[in-house]
């Protein structure tokens, strides 16, 4: 029965007693809203702006490869019935093969700009994690917590992260606004 008790009886203090102790001890601890500054950071806008940038060109060809393949069944619903059956054939083959080939753009568009997506992403969490290293390293932070149930504004320090990120922002000027990758 000692056993039992000991082992849920232990934790149970050590969790009850855990801030009282942090706050005897004198702990400094924030915390970040990581995923209000993934949203808000001017990194991650900048990272937003060159996707589309870098992907607009082949999505404009998926769009005009889209709109031919319209044309082709509207030509083929319109003279169907006074084309032959060779030609109405060919005409189906035609669409069959456009089909494939907006099919086969898609993916890859869709693979490759998540391949670069995930690039930027896990380039912003970079950025970010060496902006709360350095803020709590300067402001003699013992911890900073990132994913919480609840933490008051006293111990929130995402708006200082945020002012981090954007003054780096500005520091790299319009290299990290245009630049590629």
């Amino acid at each position: 029965m000692r056993k039992i008790l000991g082992r849920w009886l232990l934790p149970v203090l050590c969790l009850a007693g855990g801030p009282a102790l942090a706050a005897g001890a004198g702990l400094k601890i924030g915390f970040v809203d990581t995923a209000r500054v993934l949203k808000e950071a001017p990194q991650a806008e900048a990272a937003r702006k060159r996707l589309e940038r870098d992907f607009a060109p082949r999505e404009k060809k998926i769009l005009e490869m889209q709109k031919k393949l319209r044309e082709m069944e509207d030509k083929l619903a319109q003279s169907g019935a006074f084309m032959s059956d060779a030609q109405r054939q060919k005409q189906h083959r035609r669409i069959k093969s456009q089909q494939r080939e907006i099919k086969r753009a898609k993916e890859e568009f869709n693979e490759d700009l998540n391949l670069r997506r995930n690039e930027e992403l896990h380039k912003l969490q970079k950025l970010i994690y060496e902006a709360i290293v350095a803020l709590a390293r300067e402001e003699k932070f013992d911890a900073i917590l990132g994913e919480t149930i609840y933490a008051s504004k006293r111990v929130d320090v995402t708006d200082r992260v945020l002012q981090r990120l954007r003054q780096d922002f500005r520091k790299q000027g319009s290299k990290a606004d245009g630049g590629s990758r």
